[in-house]
């Protein structure tokens, strides 16, 4: 194991109430060994989550190379994919299913509808390619983990082999709190080495993991999707936000899609412990456009990151321009429809609203100026 990869740091929470930020701290030590007094690590830096107003990344400037002109299309330059589009463009990733729940990917434009609080929209532009994503991956690191996280990591690992090779990934490693144990990469050495870092002791503090990731996701990541899959095995009893507040956060970053494993076997009576993880489980899927996996034993686990990546690089990409202003503010609900010659029924699976950038002006200056670099 390089020397580096021992070393950690915590992943600072958001708070949705903007209570101060809590101090971050950096530890180091020998595996299975307790920390040693903190020393900064030479390659990882301090996440400063900005606890000022959502601006959604959408309202960034964006990046344009000569002769585009065709706002939400996805090219490729230089070896990176780049979404352009409007900056009140709000881009749908969406998948969709037949009757028999089997991936659909040969439809058109024409065959989708948009819905705004049951308003139709028109549809600004559409793709349907396999697009490079920015991939968090959060592992539940509490001490009922010990024993699962050799199948867990390899899965991760697994799901990273199946997905578009320019992806970029990072792993956070959370039990009472959050820690990035291997920023951006598109190594797959390097994200074997973070999700090595293996405490397994403290409780579950879930919702500060997905809220922190989803911010710096927000803040760094360079490719045009941005997706979290989070792997735990029991209900949050340590975050200081709530489920709701998780999804209002994500809603207003306009964030990432999150795909969630439940390993909630061992509760085969269905307690009510294992119904409320199973209950947020679903929520922050379903809310988000992904989908959550509750498999019966760790050996489904592998098949499942192969469903997720396969999922993620089957999706259509929809944008459109809100007929409401952006300045009313408000939460607005999403609702896309599919209709083809051929197809009983079509299901559409999308995020379900979202909160509209009312500070375009204030975004621009807000926009990162160096994000870190994708080894």
């Amino acid at each position: 194991m390089h020397p580096c990869s021992s070393w950690r740091l915590i992943l600072p929470i958001f708070l949705v109430c903007s209570l101060p930020a809590p101090a971050l701290a950096q530890a180091a030590g020998t595996p299975g060994q307790p920390p040693a007094s903190p020393v900064q690590p030479e390659k990882q830096r301090p996440l400063n989550v900005d606890t000022d107003p959502v601006v959604s990344p959408d309202a960034q400037e964006p990046i344009v190379p000569k002769g585009v002109t065709n706002p939400g299309v996805i090219t490729k330059s230089g070896g990176q994919y780049t979404l352009q589009r409007n900056v009140d463009e709000v881009v749908l990733n969406a998948t969709v299913l037949d009757d028999k729940q089997h991936l659909v990917n040969t439809l058109a434009k024409d065959d989708f509808k948009v819905f705004e609080d049951n308003v139709a929209q028109t549809i600004s532009s559409f793709q349907h390619q396999d697009i490079p994503v920015s991939l968090g991956i959060l592992v539940d690191n509490s001490g009922s983990m010990r024993m699962k996280r050799q199948a867990v990591n390899s899965a991760a690992l697994d799901l990273v082999h199946y997905s578009n090779p320019d992806d970029e990934s990072f792993v956070v490693n959370f039990s009472d709190e959050a820690y990035i144990d291997q920023d951006f990469t598109s190594s797959v050495g390097k994200l074997r080495d973070g999700l090595s870092h293996i405490d397994s002791k403290g409780g579950t503090a879930l919702y500060d993991a997905i809220m922190a990731s989803a911010d710096y996701l927000s803040k760094n990541s360079k490719r045009p999707k941005q997706v979290l899959l989070v792997i735990t095995d029991g209900e949050d009893n340590a975050s200081s936000t709530t489920l709701e507040e998780t999804v209002r956060r994500i809603q207003d970053l306009q964030g990432p899609i999150i795909y969630s494993i439940g390993l909630l076997y061992d509760d085969q009576g269905g307690g009510r412990e294992a119904h409320r993880a199973r209950r947020a489980l679903e929520m922050l899927a379903s809310e988000t456009g992904g989908i959550s996996f509750f498999p019966k034993n760790l050996e489904q686990v592998d098949e499942i990151a192969g469903e997720v990546a396969h999922d993620i690089r089957e999706q259509y990409t929809i944008g459109y321009h809100s007929t409401k202003a952006a300045s009313l503010g408000g939460f607005r609900a999403v609702h896309v429809e599919a209709k083809a010659k051929g197809y009983n029924k079509l299901i559409v699976r999308t995020k379900t609203g979202y909160y509209p950038n009312t500070k375009a002006g204030a975004a621009k200056s807000a926009a990162p100026k160096n994000a870190p670099a994708s080894n």
